[in-house]
Formats: structure tokens, C-alpha cells, sequence
């Protein structure tokens, strides 16, 4: 049951939870530490920040793959794993226990001392709170979110429906995106900044994230619910304080002075290479952006990635290939890039507030060079001709994706203002794709939603049949442990989805 769930990995906040004698209640309340250290975990948990091994599980060998921006040469298991749907369950607990371990539980935690004499504080806690619930659900579909913390007289904790937690996502970011623009306008004292490793305390660039993660979740839902998505798209547009706008709202988490944990899966334990899909497109387009992203393979100056789900006898086969650049000690969930190809997306809906979908996805790019220090983004905004290149595997032929594939993408980077809905789309989607790098879970979820950019399905299926090949996977099963002490609740939650609990059940949000 997620209440036992154990939080892990925290500093004085884990002190508190497991010896009530090193502080008293009293010395916490001094500075607000009662509230703000458990924020702040909050914080560096939404991809664990100091447990390489964990949050390698809790992503990297799911969302980072998935989505087409890495790929690992290591044949875990025999090579019967999660890169070729081999699904193994006890990696797949991770996301839904870090989450629910340390981010929930400390956000809980920390809105229960607030209540209404710190409503900076709550707030502060519903928007994180949104930020990692959004991704869980995003994983696995139906959650446990307006139930939290609430067993029944069972002892069970009911799930929402997909659905129903985004209609509480929505309902919490509205309210603490008011709350904060109240105290905004009042000229409030900002008061969890000793806390906050993102905006140093900064509440109106929360609000201007807040808006922009609300913007998010409603093109998330605009195939499915197009009434709901539009009222809460054009709220987040038409917000006086407006989206993410300057390369200093960048939503990144300020982890030093641990390293990145995607540095020691590359570069320590030699897990985690280039996608091919990364390949054939940054390639294709001479992205300036590859060498921001990635590194040459030794003793050439050329970018090699490893396709997904293909044989791998031993990891020397491939770990020859690209490595990622490293990373600085900050991990990243939202590019400004991204508010505006979000509001890119918007346009071509007809939203309010959204303005041109040209200007914005132009200015989308922009800000990703920008974001990089990168000059000469008009010359790379009015190439009309250059198109991701065919892949090719040096190790092995069967491998290949040549020209004229379907699955190769044929979308050029030029603003086509007489180009179908679909042909729009997918350019603004393969732009964003870009510009969201390293964050995997993001650019699955649009992948799933859209199917762009085109990525190349697994040469080897180990699904068993439960995963179409070209269907992609759709989700991961909910985790064991919540079979093992919340069966009841997870047999109901079962009856919430589109099919069996399998990877190849889409989403809610999900109509392709």
C-alpha cells in the first residue's frame, strides 16, 4: 500500500521520519524548516537525485528508451528486458515507489503543517505535487492521488481514474497558481526560498511554471477531451503572468554538488549510449545541437546510436558508440522550448491567448539555441530541405532503417504555413522532441499521444504478444507491490483501463 511505502534517500527530512528525537517540532518551525525541508526532497525526488541505481529504474531504462533519446548496450537479463519489452517487473516498481515514497509523502507532509497559515507553502506542494503525479500517471494510467493518505475501512486506497487525476491535477494547479498570484500582487514576503532548488524562492516564475505545466496537461488530454482541454489551456495562456519566457525559468533542479545520475550510467557504468532515432535526425538536419547532446565515437568525428530491442550478445558490442555529453549538476523536467511549442500546438487548436503557431514555433527553436548559447538559428529556421538519415548499424545490417522506410521521418525544419494539420504537428512535435533532451519521460508520453517524431520500432519482441510491435509500448503495469498490499484496489483500478494490465494497453489520453 503506498502509505507504508518507505521514503528514501533524504537528509533531515529522513531524520525526522525515523528518529522523532533529533529535532523538536519546534526548532523545525524556526525558518519554516517544518515545511520547506520536506519541499525541498520533494525536489531532488523527482528523479532521485543521489541513487544512480534507482533512478536508473525509476527512467532511464524505461522513459529515456522509450521515448528515442537513448539506448543502453548492455543485455540485461540475457537481453530480455525492458529495450525489447521483455518487461521485468521488479525494475517497473520504481517509478511509482520513489514517487510515492518521497515526493507525495513529503509534499503531504509538509501541506499538512501549512494549511492555511502558509499558503505560499501549500501551494508550493500542489505544484509539485502535480509535477510528479502527472509523470506517475503518465507511466502507469489510473493512480492513487484524491485518495492519498485515506484508506477505507479495508484498509484499502482507491485509485483514480486517469481521467479523474487529471481533473484534480488541474483543479490543485489552479488553485495554488491564485494563491500565488495573490501573494504576488500583495508584495508578499517570499519565504521558501532557503528551500527552493529551482527559482530560489522566486514565486512568480512558480506561476509562470505552474501555467505552463497546466498548458502541458491540457494539449496532453486535447484528443480525448477537447471541452476540458481547451478551458484549461487558454487559463494557463491567458494568465497575466504568463508561460515560461526567459532561459532562467528553465524548470531545473539544482542537485550540486552531486552529479547528474545519467553521468554515472554513461560514463561509470557504461549503460546508457545515443538512440539511433538521435542519430538519423540530429544528423540529418546537422543539428548544432548534436555535439551539445552527445559525444563522437572515439577516434572519429562521427555519432553512432544503438537502435532499440535489437540482439546484444555482450555490452562491447556497442558501448564503443556515443556517449551522452555530461550533464551538468541540474536536472531538467521543462524547457522554456517546450511553453512554446505547447503554445504552438495551441494555436493551431484556435485557443485564446495562443497567438501564431509559426511565430511560436520559430521562437521554440530559438529559445533551444538559446538555451545551448547557440548562434545562427535563422539560418537553421529556414532550411526547407535537409531530412533525418537513414541509420545505419556498422555492428549489424539487419539493423538498418534505409531511405524510403516508413518508419524514417521525412519532415523538413522550415515553418510550412500552407501544410496540413498533420504535417504541422508533426513538425512542431519533432522540434519539441529536440529541444526536450534528456527528458525522457516527457518525450514519451508526446510519442505515444502524437507518434512523433517517427522512432523505429524493436527488432526483437519480448513481450510476448501482450505489446504490438508497431503499436509501440503504451504504458508499464502497475507495480507488484501495490498487488501485494493494495489488491483490491489495484483489481478495481484494472477495470479503469482500455485493455489488460499489459505495456500494450494505451492510456486514457492515448488515441492512437
Amino acid at each position: 500500500m503506498v502509505m507504508i511505502l518507505a521514503s528514501a534517500c533524504v537528509r533531515n527530512f529522513e531524520k525526522l521520519n525515523t528518529d522523532p528525537n533529533e529535532y523538536t517540532e519546534e526548532e523545525l518551525a524556526k525558518g519554516n524548516r517544518l515545511m520547506g525541508e520536506p519541499l525541498l526532497q520533494a525536489q531532488l525526488n523527482l528523479l532521485i537525485y543521489n541513487d544512480p541505481p534507482t533512478a536508473q529504474l525509476q527512467q532511464n531504462l524505461n522513459a529515456d528508451i522509450f521515448g528515442g533519446y537513448t539506448m543502453t548496450p548492455t543485455p540485461f537479463e540475457g537481453n530480455n528486458n525492458n529495450s525489447n519489452y521483455g518487461l521485468i517487473f521488479y525494475w517497473n516498481n520504481n517509478p511509482w515507489n520513489v514517487t510515492y515514497g518521497n515526493v507525495m509523502k513529503s509534499c503531504q507532509f509538509a501541506q499538512d503543517k501549512a494549511q492555511s497559515k502558509f499558503p505560499d507553502f501549500y501551494a508550493w506542494a500542489q505544484i509539485l505535487k502535480v509535477e510528479a503525479m502527472h509523470r506517475i500517471s503518465d507511466i502507469y494510467g489510473p493512480i492513487i492521488y484524491s485518495s492519498y493518505g485515506q484508506p477505507g475501512p479495508d484498509q484499502r486506497v482507491d485509485y483514480d481514474t486517469q481521467q479523474q487525476a487529471y481533473y484534480h491535477f488541474f483543479n490543485d494547479l489552479d488553485s495554488a497558481i491564485r494563491i500565488l498570484t495573490k501573494l504576488v500582487n500583495d508584495h508578499a514576503e517570499e519565504r521558501f526560498k532557503p528551500f527552493d532548488l529551482v527559482y530560489k524562492g522566486n514565486y512568480t516564475q512558480w506561476i509562470r511554471f505552474a501555467n505552463t505545466l497546466r498548458l502541458r496537461l491540457a494539449i496532453r488530454i486535447s484528443g480525448i477531451d477537447k471541452p476540458r482541454a481547451k478551458q484549461e489551456g487558454e487559463a494557463a495562456l491567458k494568465h497575466p503572468m504568463g508561460l515560461l519566457r526567459e532561459k532562467e525559468d528553465i524548470f531545473a533542479v539544482d542537485i550540486s554538488p552531486v552529479t547528474h545520475p545519467l553521468n554515472i550510467m554513461c560514463y561509470t557504468w557504461a549503460d546508457l549510449r545515443m538512440s539511433a532515432p538521435m542519430e538519423s535526425i540530429l544528423s540529418g538536419y546537422k543539428d548544432p545541437r548534436l555535439p551539445k547532446y552527445f559525444v563522437p565515437v572515439d577516434g572519429a568525428n562521427e555519432y553512432h546510436g544503438i537502435r532499440q530491442g535489437i540482439k546484444i550478445f555482450a555490452k562491447e558490442q556497442y558501448s564503443g558508440f556515443s556517449p551522452i555529453a555530461k550533464l551538468p549538476p541540474k536536472i531538467g523536467f521543462m524547457t522554456v522550448a517546450e511553453a512554446w511549442f505547447l503554445k504552438a500546438e495551441a494555436a493551431l487548436y484556435g485557443w485564446d491567448g495562443a497567438g501564431s503557431a509559426a511565430e511560436n514555433y520559430n521562437n521554440g527553436v530559438a529559445a533551444s539555441f538559446q538555451q545551448y548559447d547557440l548562434p545562427n538559428v535563422n539560418e537553421y529556421l529556414q532550411n526547407n530541405t535537409l531530412k533525418a538519415n537513414p541509420y545505419v548499424d556498422p555492428r549489424n545490417e539487419e539493423n538498418n532503417i534505409p531511405t524510403g522506410d516508413p518508419h524514417l521521418s521525412t519532415i523538413t525544419i522550415k515553418w510550412d504555413e500552407s501544410a496540413d494539420m498533420t504535417t504541422k504537428l508533426e513538425r512542431i512535435i519533432t522540434q519539441k522532441w529536440i529541444a526536450m533532451f534528456p527528458e525522457g519521460q516527457e518525450a514519451w508520453s508526446e510519442f505515444r499521444r502524437t507518434g512523433y517524431p517517427k522512432l523505429f520500432p524493436v527488432v526483437i519482441n519480448n513481450s510476448g504478444g501482450t505489446i504490438p510491435t508497431e503499436k509501440f509500448i503504451r504504458r508499464l503495469p502497475f507495480p507488484q507491490i501495490e498487488y501485494l498490499t493494495n489488491p483490491r484496489a489495484v483489481e478495481k483500478a484494472k477495470t479503469f483501463l482500455k485493455g489488460p494490465d499489459t505495456g500494450g494497453t494505451p492510456l486514457w489520453w492515448d488515441m492512437r
